[in-house]
Formats: structure tokens, sequence, C-alpha cells
């Protein structure tokens, strides 16, 4: 039985939830942070889900009934919500997670971020789910099916942020900086290269990057159509296609860090004596 991490305070996600339209990056992101909560009951993520439906819907969602055009509405929606993503750091995980090595460390964020990832899936295979959260307007199923590939994008690019600080090499940059080297290790399953001076590496996307980003967007995109069955096969596929990609993703770039850093870089800390 695990512990939920929500309520010991976020170091990460102070000031991104603030007031303002839903459809801001930051209030995005603050929904995201939600819903990478692995022990989040079926309500609030329907509940968050559908704050994700209401927000994206202010970048227009005409696009996303172009199949052509879907994808770059997905990539841009990413990139926009990217520099957002609320990533804690090695302080604050360890607070949430007391007594676990680096490894330890780094599967319960693999495991968990697997767990969001089903649990969204399992939201979005049921479009009529969301339906007491979102206008009935927004329950079109490419829309559902975009909100649901942005969604799990962004817990994974929360993943990939909090597993660099376990192996102790924090991604670097302002925050447009640090978007670009998640994406870039969203993209490539990798981690980021030792080799590269930190902000510099990550300023642009290039051209075979961006290809790479898009090709895996149409690949997700593509895999979320198995949510168009019927709604518990729908459900039921969805949750399991995404725990099993996003438990992919978490390995490869475990490993490929252990490359790079070597294993347990950090010790565990200590636990706090028990009170009386």
């Amino acid at each position: 039985m695990t512990t939920s991490p929500s309520p010991v305070p976020d170091d990460s996600t102070s000031g991104t939830a603030g007031s303002g339209a839903a459809g801001r990056p930051d209030e995005l992101a603050a929904a995201v942070a939600g819903l990478a909560d692995a022990e989040l009951d079926k309500a609030d993520r329907r509940r968050l889900l559908g704050r994700m439906l209401v927000g994206l819907r202010e970048r227009g969602v005409k696009e996303v009934f172009m199949p052509r055009k879907a994808i770059g509405w997905i990539t841009e929606a990413v990139s926009d919500l990217a520099p957002h993503v609320p990533v804690r750091s090695l302080e604050t995980l360890r607070r949430h997670y007391p007594g676990l090595d680096d490894e330890a460390l780094a599967e319960r964020l693999i495991r968990n971020a697997a767990r969001a990832a089903a649990g969204v899936g399992a939201v979005g295979g049921g479009v009529a789910s969301v339906e007491w959260v979102a206008p009935p307007t927004l329950l079109s199923t490419p829309v559902l099916l975009a909100t649901e590939t942005v969604a799990v994008v962004g817990i994974e690019l929360k993943l990939i942020g909090e597993l660099h600080e376990v192996y102790g090499h924090p991604v670097p940059g302002t925050p447009t900086q640090k978007a670009v080297s998640l994406m870039q290790s969203w993209a490539s399953h990798r981690g980021m290269s030792p080799m590269l001076p930190g902000a510099a590496a990550a300023t642009v996307l290039g051209t075979a990057t961006r290809k790479q980003l898009r090709d895996m967007i149409l690949k997700r995109f593509g895999r979320n159509l198995t949510t168009l069955g019927p709604l518990l096969t729908g459900a039921a596929v969805a949750s399991y296609l995404n725990r099993k990609a996003t438990r992919r993703l978490g390995d490869d770039l475990r490993r490929d860090l252990q490359l790079k850093y070597g294993k347990g870089g950090h010790a565990a800390l200590p636990q706090p004596p028990a009170e009386d």
C-alpha cells in the first residue's frame, strides 16, 4: 500500500495554479500535475481531464477534426505546456518518498506515472464519463483523444524531469530551455547528454528532433484511437496501452541515465526518528 504524496507541499507547483483563464499553459500544467497523482480517484481524474478539455478549447479545436493538422495542433499544445510542467526537486521527492534509495525512488516514479497514464486512458476511453465536467460540444471523440494525448505526454515530461533529478543531473536552463530538453528526451527515450553544455544544449528544437517529436505524437495519437471502441472495451484498452507506453519510456530513460551517470548517485536520506 502506498501513501499519496499530495499532503506534502510541492515546491514545483507554487505559482503555477494561479487565477486566470482555464486555457493558460500554467493552468493546464496544474491539471497535469493533478493527473500525475497515481492515487487520484476517478471523480477527480474526470474533473481534471474535463478542465483540460475546457482549457484546450481556447486554443481552437477546428484543426483537430482534420487528420493532417491534428498532430500539429497536439504538438503545439505540448510545446506550450512543456515550460510549465511541474518537476519536483530531489529534496521534494525525498520528502514525498522518505527512505528510498535512488533506484527504488526511480522505480516508484515510473510506476506512479504509468498508473497515472493508465488512469487518464480509463477516463478518456469512456467519452460519456466526463460529460458532467465539460460542455457537450467538447465531447466529440477527436477533441477528447487530443486532450488525452496532451495529458499523458505532460505526465511523461514530468517523469523525465524528475528522473533526471534522481540521478543527480537536473535539467538546466530557463523554463523554455528545460522544455526543449524534456521534449528531446521524450522523443528519443534518452536522457540529456552529459557532454553537452547545459542551457546552450537546449535552446531550439532542431529539424530532426521536431520531426521525431511529431512522429512520436502521431504514434501516440494513433494508439489513442483505441478509445473509439465500445465504452468499457475502449477504456480498458486505452488504460492498458497508456500504462505500457509510459512504463517503457520510464524504463528506457532510466537505463540510459544509469549508463550516463551510473547507478545510485545519491544515497537514501535517513528517516527521522519516530516520535513517542
